[in-house]
């Protein structure tokens, strides 16, 4: 991906183990924090894992299939794996509006303005965290995921989307712990969109999300975790 003066862009093309990623992305987060090395937005795949946020209940893990990583993000269970765009950004919200509510906002404006690009409308949801659209039946479903974790006011997690997963491997878990609501994806919803194709359209939308930044968060804002 290109680059600017700021900011490194990195999309890897091979999955990343979990805990690999996990390990590096804190390095990074340091580094930022205390040697004021360049922010990164991280673009990639697992293979297949479960990951416990802070509030993860133990009645939420259902069927431990695959391995189950604590990740020391906000919010419960969530599946990674094949098929599913995640991004890791990692900024420091000392350089732009100290507000971890308005950096999670952000963060769905630009899910939201990158999945339009695909004819997929989607939103947030009041009292439920992570991205919403209209599922093939009609119903409400979730395409994409949010969940950040701040240290010393640098960022670190970010979100996932949902292209072309194996939608079964949501069901060894309750997906953040929302029960009444199933998990789709663009395949599901009729729309082929590879992974160079996903990032792209991310990068077209990359200024209006770090211009979000330095605004306030509407009150309606759900919160921060996935």
């Amino acid at each position: 991906m290109e680059e600017n003066a700021d900011i490194e862009w990195l999309a890897e093309r091979q999955p990343v183990p979990y805990r690999a990623a996990l390990a590096e992305m804190t390095a990074r987060n340091a580094a930022i924090r205390e040697e004021g090395a360049r922010e990164l937005v991280w673009l990639l795949e697992h293979p297949p894992v479960y990951t416990a946020g802070t509030s993860a209940a133990e009645d939420e893990l259902l069927d431990p299939r695959f391995e189950v990583v604590t990740a020391g993000r906000g919010g419960r269970y969530t599946y990674h794996g094949p098929g599913q765009r995640i991004g890791y950004v990692l900024l420091d919200l000392t350089r732009r509006a100290r507000d971890v509510r308005g950096f999670v906002h952000a963060l769905e404006g630009w899910v939201i303005a990158t999945l339009a690009d695909f004819g997929v409308e989607s939103w947030r949801a009041e009292g439920r965290i992570g991205i919403w659209t209209r599922d093939v039946d009609g119903a409400e479903a979730k395409i994409g995921a949010i969940g950040v974790r701040v240290r010393r006011w640098v960022t670190m997690h970010g979100f996932s989307v949902n292209l072309d997963p194996d939608l079964s491997h949501f069901t060894g878990i309750v997906p953040c712990g929302i029960e009444e609501y199933g998990v789709t994806s663009l395949a599901r919803l009729g729309k082929s969109v590879s992974a160079e194709e996903w990032d792209a359209a991310l990068l077209r939308h990359a200024d209006e999300f770090l211009a979000a930044l330095g605004k306030p968060c509407p009150p309606t804002q759900t919160g921060v975790n996935a």
